[in-house]
């Protein structure tokens, strides 16, 4: 009943913002509905292939035709469209190579982007681009964004619109959480929670959510006990069965069933029967590392949206329930939608398709969320060493190519350079495995690969071409441990991708050095260089450890074509996907990548500053050999290690220590004379550093005359003023003690100071020296600055005790007047 309004209200503004609960139909009824009265074509744009096939097929069904009539569908490498179809469910991917490619959809009247809470990057892409069609040559085009879970009020600004909200067909549905932490292993436990639904009398069907075709097949094991005992049946339900076996699992059935799917029956399928939900909470989430700059697929636990649409499942048809395999607690802290793509994902692709619109400047689309600046100059820099954009920013015939392959950009440019090179073949095969999956079953455990290669890509092209012999049974694959659903989508995707490769490039293969090359020209961002054990250091600086899985393992350079981010405390990244490569390759690929380089180095064993020439790719030495570099950055760094070590390396503390004192208690005396101290020292040492690489040229300019040198004329003073020494008439050189914010003094024996009527002065005569006069034991007799006052009211006392107790020493009545004795000799 609400079909006529919100067809009323899109024609008056031309853009609907939906919001339906589960059942409301607003997958399969609305779009049907919005072709009465409208000329062109209404496209659809879901999620996941699957839920494209299958919407096509329901709203064929109640129309009573065939798909590829008044209703088709089209995803990657399949069409099921005719001059007939006038309401076409398709994949994002395929309306932004449309958009991409200049095209103002002429025939096409509405398109509705549906399940817009997953805010996949070609979601993203696919409305930034709509809507400067729409601003510029298609104002009538049409727009309906909807979604059971999405969260309105940013879009509501966006579009400035309100959202419209339909209630659905949703029965109640009782939700229950994990209210101990259960630690088993994930089959266990739903093994657990679908034994608990048998026992208290579940009558229809169990979905269960699993992050992925592994988990369902461990699931699968562990449930064939109960699918005997119990009559059960069970159904795996993912991306990569044959239609064969989705129509399995979808298809009504009086027998109970339990289907492990992955989240693509999270939204847009109704499955007949469903009475109970078990959610996991979690699934797996592609992206590329800021951290380490790989690709990952990592578990992480699903958004709060996507646990209510989950959920939901349930109540389609009638009351159910939901049992969450973690806590309402955690479910409670778990973000409220998901992150967008497009502020996670490599923007290669984007970036291409936008260039490919004819967008030049990215300031001119209105974003829902940005993209960051910093993933964007990543893809600039990639499409820019590709040569697929010029120097205006132009798409150049590279560009081009890319462009228009159904293909990420890397393994795009991987294909057409092995097609160039005479491996085109392989490079079909390659980029069928590098751009679909795995075809290795995930019910094996790859902890360490049985042989040693070159290149994982060409291990698992060999599991294909074994696939191919075996004509794809399943059986005889599944001994070898290859999924045969997997492996027969790999092949059709090879197949399809041969027609985009010129005819004479198709056969190409045999050269493993010509197809190793290919897989480099399109990665040259994922070069990695093996360090100790199975450690792989980027070029760009992140990295991680190469899987025990691979079998490129005795090689030192390498592609890290693809990997595994556990994302635990202490664990790294996995190279799951590597191919060996030589230095020299980068030399011939991509001379303008590379950049000499002096690398100037402290040795701390030799103090000294080495230099190295180094030509480099990125943080990648190739080649090296001893250098000269450039002064200034060898100072500079003989400059911080001098720092670093301090004074005491390049001159005595002692020295040190007794000239700073001096130079203060000179500017003490002449306060016109410039303040030379600590930090006065460290300049001058590291203006040393200029012209010299080591610590021994260091000292070998002795640093303290040229502090001394710093005072001009004024070191003359210095030796005037502050003396280093003071002559006695028995001693001729008596070291002066300068002591900060204390008299200057000295010590010596008190027959040197004999014929001595008045002691010496520093500082021109202005300060008298501090004089410690020592008996023959060195212990001081007296400490005066008057000597004359200790000749006649001390000396007197003193003298008496002195001839007793060093009787061979002369002790004069009159020392003032007194001849000194020579040293060395008891007097």
């Amino acid at each position: 009943e609400h079909l006529p309004a919100l067809r009323e209200r899109l024609e008056r503004e031309r853009v609907l913002l939906l919001t339906a609960e589960p059942g409301a139909g607003k997958t399969t009824r609305l779009p049907a509905a919005l072709l009465a009265g409208r000329r062109g074509q209404v496209w659809v744009l879901e999620p996941r292939r699957l839920a494209a096939r299958m919407a096509a097929r329901r709203v064929a069904a109640e129309l009573g035709e065939r798909v590829g009539e008044t209703v088709g569908y089209r995803v990657r490498f399949e069409d099921e469209t005719s001059s007939r179809t006038r309401l076409v469910y398709l994949t994002e991917g395929v309306l932004t190579r449309r958009l991409a490619a200049g095209d103002d959809l002429s025939g096409v009247s509405c398109v509705v982007l549906d399940e817009f809470h997953e805010r996949h990057l070609d979601t993203d892409l696919a409305l930034v681009l709509l809507d400067r069609l729409r601003r510029t040559r298609r104002p009538d085009l049409g727009l309906v964004i909807m979604s059971a879970t999405l969260d309105a009020r940013p879009l509501e600004a966006w579009l400035g619109v309100e959202a419209v909200e339909v209630p659905g067909r949703l029965f109640p549905v009782e939700i229950e959480h994990e209210r101990v932490r259960d630690t088993r292993r994930l089959p266990e436990r739903v093994q657990g929670a679908v034994g608990r639904l048998l026992d208290e009398g579940l009558a229809g069907h169990v979905l269960v959510f699993l992050p992925g075709t592994g988990e369902i097949r461990a699931c699968e094991q562990a449930l064939a006990g109960a699918e005997r005992a119990a009559g059960l049946r069970v159904f795996p339900l993912h991306g990569r069965l044959d239609p064969g076996g989705i129509e399995q699992a979808l298809r009504p059935s009086q027998a109970r069933k339990v289907i492990l799917s992955t989240n693509v029956a999270e939204s847009s399928l109704t499955i007949e029967g469903v009475e109970a939900v078990i959610d996991a909470g979690s699934a797996r989430v592609s992206g590329v590392s800021a951290r380490t700059g790989l690709p990952y697929l990592r578990l992480e636990p699903i958004a709060r949206s996507s646990a209510i649409q989950r959920a939901n499942r349930a109540g389609r048809q009638g009351p159910g329930r939901c049992l969450r395999l973690y806590s309402e607690l955690d479910f409670q802290g778990r973000p409220a939608g998901a992150t967008p793509e497009l502020l996670r994902e490599d923007l290669a692709g984007a970036l291409l398709t936008l260039h490919g619109a004819g967008v030049r400047q990215l300031d001119e689309l209105r974003w829902l969320d940005p993209p960051p600046e910093s993933s964007l100059e990543q893809a600039r820099t990639l499409l820019t060493r590709y040569g697929a954009l010029s120097e205006e920013g132009e798409l150049s015939e590279v560009g081009e190519c890319l462009r228009e392959l159904p293909l990420p950009p890397r393994v795009g440019r991987f294909l057409l350079e092995g097609g160039e090179r005479g491996v085109g073949s392989w490079a079909c095969d390659g980029a069928a495995l590098l751009s679909e999956r795995d075809l290795r079953a995930h019910s094996v455990r790859y902890d360490q690969a049985e042989t040693i290669g070159a290149c994982d890509v060409l291990a698992r092209i060999d599991l294909l071409e074994e696939a191919r012999r075996l004509r794809f049974d399943r059986r005889r694959l599944g001994s070898l441990g290859v999924d045969a659903n997997a492996a027969r989508a790999v092949d059709r995707a090879s197949r399809q991708l041969r027609r985009a490769l010129p005819k004479d490039q198709r056969e190409g293969k045999g050269d493993e050095e010509a197809f190793r090359i290919a897989l480099l020209a399109g990665h040259p961002d994922r070069v990695g260089r093996r360090g100790e054990g199975s450690k792989v250091a980027l070029s760009d600086g992140g990295g991680g450890r190469l899987s025990e899985g691979s079998v490129v393992r005795e090689h030192e350079w390498l592609l890290a074509l693809d990997a595994i981010d556990p994302r635990g405390r202490g664990r790294e990244p996995q190279v799951t996907i590597a191919s060996a490569i030589e230095p020299e390759w980068l030399l011939d690929l991509f001379p303008e990548a590379l950049e000499e380089h002096d690398a100037v180095r402290w040795d701390p064993q030799r103090e000294r500053v080495e230099v190295q020439w180094e030509l480099r790719y990125g943080g990648h030495v190739l080649e090296s050999s001893p250098g000269e570099g450039d002064p200034g950055a060898v100072a500079a760094v003989l400059r911080e290690a001098a720092a670093a070590a301090g004074p005491d390396a390049f001159c005595a503390a002692d020295e040190r220590e007794a000239l700073l004192k001096r130079l203060a208690f000179l500017k003490e005396v002449r306060d016109d004379l410039p303040l030379l101290d600590e930090d006065a020292l460290a300049e001058v040492i590291a203006e040393l550093c200029e012209g010299r690489r080591s610590f021994k040229e260091l000292r070998d300019a002795r640093p303290l005359d040229c502090l001394i040198a710093c005072l001009g004329e004024g070191a003359r003073l210095l030796r005037q003023l502050a003396p280093e020494t003071v002559e006695l008439p028995g001693r001729r050189r008596c070291p002066v003690n300068y002591e900060r914010r204390q008299a200057p003094w000295i010590q010596s024996r008190l027959q040197d100071f004999f014929g001595l009527s008045d002691g010496p002065r520093v500082g021109g005569g202005q300060v008298p020296l501090v004089l410690h006069l020592l008996a023959p034991n060195k212990v001081a007799v007296s400490v005066t600055t008057d000597l004359a006052g200790f000749w006649e009211r001390t000396y007197p006392r003193e003298m008496k005790a002195l001839r007793r107790r060093y009787p061979r020493h002369k002790w004069p009545e009159d020392p003032a007047k007194a001849e000194p004795p020579r040293r060395g000799r008891a007097r």
